[in-house]
């Protein structure tokens, strides 16, 4: 996986915003930033923080995260489901900048990352409040609305 570190650049719309798009490896300080940027965003908002051997299981996972200079402004992480499926997981993006481009890239370098594995389904479990952002960039909802981590998620994915 290394050999795809620093592989996108992406430049928004304003000149002195640039971001570096990057698989990162697990224990890393880098790590320790996604780590915190999930707490932040995904876990203490509803009473969660994670455990150690919640962050071990991540050991194998296809880590991704965005970065201004050495600022984590993104992540999410790829996790086989199954041959051929491949599941997003704690896509969270910095609150003050959300809105401008950096969930969208983080999508599809991680739709580039699941192609050059060969996965040809991008699936996930929404929470609720996303979906439109997800339905933006082309996923598709499946099934009915369910309860995860105690609140409305839905099954959405996308064909590569």
């Amino acid at each position: 996986m290394a050999v795809l570190k620093d592989l996108c650049k992406f430049r928004s719309s304003k000149p002195s915003f640039a971001m570096a798009l990057k698989i990162i490896d697990h224990g890393t300080k880098e790590y320790q930033q996604m780590v915190k940027l999930r707490e932040d965003i995904l876990r203490k908002p509803l009473g969660f923080t994670f455990s150690p051997a919640e962050l071990e299981a991540e050991r194998d996972n296809m880590l991704i995260a965005a970065f201004e200079d050495d600022r984590i402004l993104g992540c999410c992480m790829l996790v086989e489901e199954s041959p051929g499926v491949v599941r997003l997981r704690q896509m969270a993006v910095l609150n003050d900048l959300q809105g401008k481009g950096i969930g969208r890239a983080l999508m599809q370098f991680a739709e580039n990352i699941a192609r050059d594995h060969g996965y040809k389904t991008i699936m996930m479990h929404a929470r609720k409040h996303a979906v439109g952002f997800y339905e933006k960039v082309g996923y598709k909802t499946k099934g009915n609305e369910f309860t995860e981590v105690s609140i409305p998620h839905l099954v959405m994915e996308k064909q590569l």
